[in-house]
C-alpha cells in the first residue's frame, strides 16, 4: 500500500473521536517517528510504499487512539518550549501553559543571570520539563528538581542527559519534608491542583492514563501544595528570593490570599494564552 493512501483509512478509523484536524496532526506525528518523514517529503515523494510491518505498527497506534491513549504516551516522546522530552505513564505531558510560566522566568532573571547565577528548584518536576528548560535558557544557573515519584525521577535524569544538561534531581516527599537544606533565588512548582469535583471536565485521555499523583488533590484541601511549598521558601529562599507557582484557574484569588497571609510580596496573578489564571509569581524578603 502507498504510505499517501493510508491517510484517508487512518483518518476514517478515528473520525468518530478526533476531528480532522487532531486526526491529521496525529497522521503527521507518527509519519515522522515510524517512518522518519515529514509532510513535504510525502509531497516530494507519493510512491512510497508502506510494508507490512510497519502498516502492523499503525494498526497497533490506532488501536491505543481508540481507547483514548495519548499520542505522546504512544510514541514515548513529546516537545516543550523547542527541546525533546521523553514521556511515559510516570509523568505528566508538558503542557503550552507550563511553557508559558518557564518563559516567564526566564525572561524576568535573563539579563540578571548573565552576571549573578540563580540557584533554582523545581518542586514536583515530573518529566523535569521546567528544570532543563530553565537549565537550556539560563545557561548559569545551578538548577535542582524535587519529586516524589522514583518513576517520575527516572524519566527526568533520562530528558536531561537527552538534552545535554546538568540538573540535580532529588527523591523527596515535599509534604513530609521541614526544610530544603539549601538556599535558592528561584523556586517553582507546578503541583497537583485539579480537585475531584473537577474531574467531570477532565478529557478521558489525561483522566485514564496521566498519573493521578501528579493531578489531583482532594476538595477539602486544594491549595494543600501551595501551602507546603510556600511554608518551605520563607525558610529557603534568598532575601527577595522568587518564588513562582502553575495553578488551578478557579482558584487564583485563593492562593494569591495564602501568600499574602504568609507575608509574600509583589504578587502577580498572570492569565494563561487561553485567559484563564494560571500562573502566580511573588517575592519573599
Amino acid at each position: 500500500m502507498l504510505l499517501k493512501n493510508y491517510k484517508a483509512i487512518f483518518l476514517q478509523e478515528l473520525s468518530s473521536l478526533y476531528d480532522e484536524k487532531e486526526s491529521e496532526s496525529f497522521y503527521y506525528l507518527i509519519l515522522e517517528k515510524l517512518h522518519g518523514l515529514k509532510r513535504i517529503d510525502l509531497a516530494l515523494n507519493p510512491e512510497i510504499v508502506m510494508d507490512g510491518n510497519h502498516l502492523k505498527q499503525w494498526k497497533s497506534i490506532v488501536s491505543d487512539l481508540k481507547v483514548h491513549k495519548p499520542i505522546q504516551y504512544i510514541l514515548g516522546e513529546t516537545e516543550f518550549f523547542g527541546l525533546p522530552f521523553l514521556v511515559n505513564e510516570n509523568v505528566l505531558i508538558p503542557r503550552p501553559e507550563t511553557e508559558e510560566l518557564v518563559e516567564l522566568i526566564v525572561s524576568n532573571n535573563r539579563i540578571t543571570e548573565l552576571t549573578n547565577p540563580l540557584k533554582i528548584l523545581d518542586i514536583g518536576t515530573g518529566s523535569g520539563c521546567i528544570p532543563i528548560a530553565l537549565k537550556k535558557n539560563l545557561a548559569n544557573a545551578a538548577v535542582y528538581a524535587i519529586d516524589v515519584s522514583e518513576g517520575a525521577l527516572a524519566t527526568a535524569k533520562k530528558n536531561a542527559e537527552l538534552n545535554q544538561v546538568e540538573v540535580t534531581f532529588l527523591l523527596k516527599n515535599i509534604l513530609e519534608t521541614d526544610g530544603l537544606e539549601q538556599q535558592f533565588d528561584v523556586i517553582v512548582s507546578n503541583p497537583p491542583y485539579v480537585r475531584n469535583l473537577e474531574k467531570a471536565e477532565i478529557n478521558p485521555n489525561v483522566l485514564e492514563y496521566e498519573p493521578h499523583l501528579a493531578l489531583f488533590v482532594e476538595d477539602d484541601d486544594a491549595l494543600l501544595f501551595y501551602r507546603k511549598i510556600a511554608q518551605l521558601a520563607k525558610k529557603n529562599l534568598n532575601p527577595n528570593g522568587q518564588l513562582y507557582f502553575e495553578i488551578n484557574q478557579y482558584l487564583g484569588n485563593e492562593t494569591v490570599a495564602l501568600l499574602h497571609e504568609l507575608g509574600f510580596k509583589n504578587i502577580q496573578l498572570i492569565k494563561d494564552i487561553y485567559g484563564n489564571d494560571r500562573m502566580i509569581s511573588c517575592n519573599y524578603s
